[in-house]
């Protein structure tokens, strides 16, 4: 059984997996907080919300010429972010601030921590279940 083929693991993976593109931003963030005109970046947040309204998901198709087509709603991966004004620049021009990435680092550890014990109890109790018989 491919759990990937389950919604709930699908999102705890794509979750897992920008979080381990997130760390990899803030560690090129820090590795070059001396860098001059250096530029901080950051990864779009990641919300259940966007990943539901994803692109890649199917889109139903008309069997019948008196379907509706329906329409998308704003938002999704394809959204726009809105780039935020640093509050501390270096003399250098560098926008990297050490404490704030720090702290990022910090959260984007706890947050795949969560997810990963989560994604650990969906497992043992898909496991329980089959043992069970039902």
């Amino acid at each position: 059984m491919n759990l990937e083929n389950l919604g709930l693991f699908k999102l705890m993976s794509r979750k897992m997996g920008w979080l381990t593109e997130r760390q990899n931003v803030i560690a090129a963030n820090i590795a070059n907080a001396d860098t001059p005109d250096y530029k901080g970046r950051d990864l779009k947040p990641f919300t259940f919300r966007d990943a539901l309204s994803d692109s890649r998901r199917l889109q139903p198709s008309a069997t019948n010429a008196s379907h509706l087509q329906g329409t998308r709603g704003a938002g999704g991966l394809n959204q726009e972010q809105r780039q935020r004004n640093p509050y501390e620049t270096a003399p250098d021009g560098n926008t990297v601030v050490l404490e704030e990435q720090m702290l990022k680092q910090g959260q984007t550890g706890m947050d795949f921590q969560t997810i990963t014990n989560l994604y650990k109890k969906q497992v043992n109790l898909i496991r329980s279940s089959i043992r069970s018989g039902g």
